[in-house]
Protein backbone atom coordinates (compact mmCIF):
# COMPACT_ATOMS: atom_id res chain seq x y z
CA UNK A 1 0.00 0.00 0.00
CA UNK A 2 1.58 3.00 -0.84
CA UNK A 3 0.99 6.18 1.15
CA UNK A 4 2.77 9.93 0.96
CA UNK A 5 0.74 11.97 3.22
CA UNK A 6 -0.68 11.18 7.08
CA UNK A 7 -3.87 11.96 5.86
CA UNK A 8 -3.93 8.87 3.19
CA UNK A 9 -2.11 6.93 6.15
CA UNK A 10 -5.78 7.80 7.83
CA UNK A 11 -7.61 6.67 4.43
CA UNK A 12 -6.02 3.22 4.39
CA UNK A 13 -6.52 2.69 7.94
CA UNK A 14 -10.54 3.95 7.52
CA UNK A 15 -10.46 1.17 4.53
CA UNK A 16 -9.46 -1.08 6.61
CA UNK A 17 -11.55 -0.45 9.44
CA UNK A 18 -14.59 -0.69 7.26
CA UNK A 19 -13.93 -4.03 5.40
CA UNK A 20 -13.11 -5.41 9.36
CA UNK A 21 -16.56 -4.01 10.66
CA UNK A 22 -18.33 -5.84 7.62
CA UNK A 23 -16.19 -9.27 8.13
CA UNK A 24 -16.21 -9.27 11.74
CA UNK A 25 -12.63 -9.63 11.60
CA UNK A 26 -10.71 -8.37 14.88
CA UNK A 27 -7.54 -7.33 12.65
CA UNK A 28 -9.77 -3.57 12.67
CA UNK A 29 -9.34 -3.63 16.57
CA UNK A 30 -5.44 -1.83 16.36
CA UNK A 31 -6.34 -0.21 12.99
CA UNK A 32 -9.26 1.50 14.71
CA UNK A 33 -6.89 2.37 17.86
CA UNK A 34 -3.98 3.28 15.43
CA UNK A 35 -6.40 5.63 12.89
CA UNK A 36 -7.03 7.58 16.14
CA UNK A 37 -3.30 8.13 17.18
CA UNK A 38 -2.64 9.24 13.42
CA UNK A 39 -5.64 10.97 13.81
CA UNK A 40 -3.70 12.76 16.93
CA UNK A 41 -0.57 13.44 15.20
CA UNK A 42 -1.51 14.78 12.46
CA UNK A 43 -3.79 17.25 14.58
CA UNK A 44 -0.11 17.73 15.87
CA UNK A 45 1.20 18.97 13.26
CA UNK A 46 -1.04 21.00 12.19
CA UNK A 47 -1.15 22.58 15.54
CA UNK A 48 2.95 23.72 15.15
CA UNK A 49 3.58 20.82 18.59
CA UNK A 50 6.60 19.50 16.96
CA UNK A 51 9.91 20.81 16.47
CA UNK A 52 9.64 19.79 12.49
CA UNK A 53 6.15 18.96 11.21
CA UNK A 54 7.43 18.29 7.75
CA UNK A 55 9.88 15.68 9.25
CA UNK A 56 7.29 14.55 11.35
CA UNK A 57 4.78 13.78 8.76
CA UNK A 58 7.63 11.90 6.79
CA UNK A 59 8.23 9.51 10.35
CA UNK A 60 4.03 8.88 10.25
CA UNK A 61 4.35 7.98 6.45
CA UNK A 62 7.37 5.88 7.17
CA UNK A 63 5.83 4.44 10.21
CA UNK A 64 2.32 3.82 8.92
CA UNK A 65 3.92 2.18 5.84
CA UNK A 66 5.73 -0.57 7.54
CA UNK A 67 2.14 -1.67 9.06
CA UNK A 68 0.14 -1.19 6.12
CA UNK A 69 3.01 -3.68 3.71
CA UNK A 70 2.85 -6.22 6.93
CA UNK A 71 -0.93 -6.84 6.63
CA UNK A 72 -0.74 -6.55 2.79
CA UNK A 73 1.48 -9.62 2.58
CA UNK A 74 -0.70 -11.44 5.02
CA UNK A 75 -3.53 -11.39 3.16
CA UNK A 76 -1.92 -11.86 0.09
CA UNK A 77 -0.08 -15.30 1.58
CA UNK A 78 3.10 -13.21 1.82
CA UNK A 79 5.36 -13.62 4.95
CA UNK A 80 5.55 -10.41 7.34
CA UNK A 81 7.71 -9.76 10.01
CA UNK A 82 7.35 -12.63 13.05
CA UNK A 83 5.52 -10.12 15.28
CA UNK A 84 3.42 -8.98 13.08
CA UNK A 85 2.15 -12.19 11.53
CA UNK A 86 1.61 -13.21 15.24
CA UNK A 87 -0.62 -10.69 16.00
CA UNK A 88 -2.51 -11.03 12.41
CA UNK A 89 -2.70 -14.77 13.05
CA UNK A 90 -4.45 -14.37 17.00
CA UNK A 91 -6.59 -11.79 15.62
CA UNK A 92 -8.01 -14.79 13.21
CA UNK A 93 -9.85 -16.05 16.91
CA UNK A 94 -11.55 -14.90 19.66
CA UNK A 95 -9.57 -16.38 22.36
CA UNK A 96 -7.19 -13.19 23.05
CA UNK A 97 -8.78 -10.58 25.31
CA UNK A 98 -9.45 -7.56 23.36
CA UNK A 99 -6.56 -5.58 25.43
CA UNK A 100 -4.22 -8.56 24.42
CA UNK A 101 -4.90 -7.96 20.23
CA UNK A 102 -4.27 -4.35 20.82
CA UNK A 103 -0.92 -5.16 22.85
CA UNK A 104 0.20 -7.52 20.09
CA UNK A 105 0.20 -4.72 17.80
CA UNK A 106 1.70 -2.21 20.05
CA UNK A 107 4.52 -4.60 20.68
CA UNK A 108 5.10 -5.08 16.61
CA UNK A 109 4.90 -1.35 15.58
CA UNK A 110 7.06 0.00 18.03
CA UNK A 111 8.81 -2.63 19.33
CA UNK A 112 10.02 -3.41 15.30
CA UNK A 113 8.76 -0.94 13.48
CA UNK A 114 9.24 2.79 15.42
CA UNK A 115 12.84 2.38 15.83
CA UNK A 116 13.22 1.39 12.07
CA UNK A 117 11.19 3.93 10.80
CA UNK A 118 13.08 6.67 13.27
CA UNK A 119 16.48 5.42 11.41
CA UNK A 120 14.77 5.63 8.46
CA UNK A 121 13.62 9.51 8.71
CA UNK A 122 16.89 10.71 10.15
CA UNK A 123 19.37 9.04 9.14
CA UNK A 124 23.09 9.04 11.05
CA UNK A 125 23.82 11.85 12.36
CA UNK A 126 20.75 13.58 11.56
CA UNK A 127 19.05 11.59 14.40
CA UNK A 128 19.91 13.01 17.59
CA UNK A 129 17.34 16.33 16.06
CA UNK A 130 14.38 13.98 15.72
CA UNK A 131 14.71 12.67 19.75
CA UNK A 132 12.48 15.56 21.11
CA UNK A 133 9.59 15.00 18.16
CA UNK A 134 9.82 10.79 18.41
CA UNK A 135 9.32 11.57 22.30
CA UNK A 136 6.14 13.88 21.90
CA UNK A 137 4.96 10.75 19.29
CA UNK A 138 5.20 8.00 22.13
CA UNK A 139 3.41 11.08 24.77
CA UNK A 140 0.84 11.07 22.20
CA UNK A 141 0.32 7.35 22.38
CA UNK A 142 0.99 6.59 25.70
CA UNK A 143 -2.10 8.86 26.90
CA UNK A 144 -4.35 7.34 24.51
CA UNK A 145 -3.45 3.62 25.51
CA UNK A 146 -4.20 4.74 28.97
CA UNK A 147 -7.86 6.36 27.77
CA UNK A 148 -8.25 3.67 25.46
CA UNK A 149 -8.35 0.76 28.86
CA UNK A 150 -11.29 2.72 30.39
CA UNK A 151 -13.00 2.70 26.97
CA UNK A 152 -12.50 -0.59 26.60
CA UNK A 153 -14.40 -1.36 29.93
CA UNK A 154 -17.54 -0.71 27.38
CA UNK A 155 -17.23 -4.26 26.08
CA UNK A 156 -15.11 -6.18 28.21
CA UNK A 157 -16.85 -5.64 31.64
CA UNK A 158 -14.76 -8.01 33.72
CA UNK A 159 -11.18 -6.15 32.86
CA UNK A 160 -10.82 -5.06 36.31
CA UNK A 161 -10.75 -9.02 37.31
CA UNK A 162 -6.77 -8.72 36.71
CA UNK A 163 -6.71 -6.28 40.03
CA UNK A 164 -8.28 -9.04 41.56
CA UNK A 165 -5.35 -11.22 41.41
CA UNK A 166 -2.46 -8.55 40.57
CA UNK A 167 -3.18 -5.00 41.68
CA UNK A 168 -0.72 -3.63 39.35
CA UNK A 169 -1.74 -6.71 36.67
CA UNK A 170 -3.19 -4.66 34.09
CA UNK A 171 -0.69 -1.79 34.84
CA UNK A 172 2.36 -4.48 34.14
CA UNK A 173 0.54 -5.86 30.79
CA UNK A 174 0.45 -2.56 29.57
CA UNK A 175 4.03 -1.10 30.81
CA UNK A 176 5.32 -4.58 29.17
CA UNK A 177 4.17 -3.93 26.07
CA UNK A 178 4.27 0.06 25.99
CA UNK A 179 6.45 1.72 28.47
CA UNK A 180 9.49 -0.59 28.11
CA UNK A 181 8.87 -0.24 23.84
CA UNK A 182 8.96 2.99 23.85
CA UNK A 183 12.78 3.34 25.48
CA UNK A 184 13.52 0.34 23.33
CA UNK A 185 12.37 1.98 20.52
CA UNK A 186 15.09 4.75 20.69
CA UNK A 187 17.84 2.20 21.12
CA UNK A 188 16.97 0.36 17.88
CA UNK A 189 17.28 3.79 16.12
CA UNK A 190 20.42 5.08 17.53
CA UNK A 191 21.89 1.01 17.05
CA UNK A 192 20.66 1.08 13.22
CA UNK A 193 22.43 4.90 12.88
CA UNK A 194 25.37 3.87 13.40
CA UNK A 195 25.38 0.78 11.25
CA UNK A 196 25.65 0.49 6.87
CA UNK A 197 22.31 -0.05 5.35
CA UNK A 198 23.85 -3.33 4.44
CA UNK A 199 23.86 -4.58 8.18
CA UNK A 200 20.13 -3.40 8.37
CA UNK A 201 18.55 -6.75 7.63
CA UNK A 202 20.02 -9.28 10.05
CA UNK A 203 19.70 -6.63 13.15
CA UNK A 204 16.40 -6.09 11.89
CA UNK A 205 15.84 -9.94 12.00
CA UNK A 206 17.11 -10.68 15.45
CA UNK A 207 14.52 -7.42 16.78
CA UNK A 208 11.99 -9.12 14.91
CA UNK A 209 12.92 -12.25 16.47
CA UNK A 210 13.06 -10.60 20.25
CA UNK A 211 9.81 -8.58 19.56
CA UNK A 212 8.19 -12.15 18.43
CA UNK A 213 8.97 -13.61 21.81
CA UNK A 214 7.45 -10.28 23.71
CA UNK A 215 4.26 -10.75 21.92
CA UNK A 216 4.19 -14.32 22.68
CA UNK A 217 4.61 -13.76 26.78
CA UNK A 218 1.52 -11.03 25.96
CA UNK A 219 -0.44 -13.94 24.15
CA UNK A 220 0.04 -16.30 26.37
CA UNK A 221 1.27 -14.57 29.87
CA UNK A 222 2.83 -17.50 32.74
CA UNK A 223 0.66 -18.29 35.84
CA UNK A 224 -2.58 -20.70 36.53
CA UNK A 225 -4.45 -17.57 38.66
CA UNK A 226 -3.57 -15.01 35.86
CA UNK A 227 -4.83 -17.41 32.59
CA UNK A 228 -8.20 -18.05 34.67
CA UNK A 229 -8.51 -14.45 35.46
CA UNK A 230 -8.15 -13.89 31.14
CA UNK A 231 -10.95 -16.72 30.62
CA UNK A 232 -13.08 -15.36 32.88
CA UNK A 233 -12.60 -12.02 31.45
CA UNK A 234 -13.14 -13.51 28.15
CA UNK A 235 -16.56 -14.94 28.44
CA UNK A 236 -17.62 -11.62 29.31
CA UNK A 237 -16.39 -9.76 26.72
CA UNK A 238 -18.44 -8.91 23.75
CA UNK A 239 -18.05 -10.84 20.74
CA UNK A 240 -19.66 -7.98 18.46
CA UNK A 241 -16.84 -7.36 16.65
CA UNK A 242 -18.11 -4.03 15.08
CA UNK A 243 -18.98 -3.10 18.11
CA UNK A 244 -15.94 -3.28 19.58
CA UNK A 245 -14.28 -1.86 16.55
CA UNK A 246 -17.26 1.40 16.95
CA UNK A 247 -15.74 1.83 20.53
CA UNK A 248 -11.79 1.80 19.61
CA UNK A 249 -13.10 4.69 16.90
CA UNK A 250 -14.29 7.04 19.52
CA UNK A 251 -10.96 5.76 22.12
CA UNK A 252 -8.68 8.20 23.33
CA UNK A 253 -8.41 11.81 22.17
CA UNK A 254 -6.93 15.21 22.88
CA UNK A 255 -3.28 13.44 23.30
CA UNK A 256 -1.75 15.78 21.26
CA UNK A 257 -3.59 19.05 22.37
CA UNK A 258 -2.38 18.22 25.81
CA UNK A 259 1.47 18.52 24.38
CA UNK A 260 3.49 21.86 24.09
CA UNK A 261 6.35 22.26 22.13
CA UNK A 262 9.57 22.15 24.40
CA UNK A 263 13.27 23.49 23.52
Amino acid sequence: MSVTTVDEVIDQLGQIIDEARRAGDRIGFFAALYRQVTIEVRDGIAAGVFDDGPRMQRLDVTFATRYLDALDRFRHGGHPSGCWLLSFQAAVTRQPLILQHLLLGINAHINLDLGIAAAQTAPGPQLPELQGDFNRINDILAGMIAQTRTDVEAVSPWIRLLDRVDPQAEDELIRFSLDRARANAWSVATRLSHLDPTQWPQEIDVLDGWATVLGNLVLHPPGLAYNAALAAIRARESNDVAKVIDVLCQAGGGGARSLRRTA
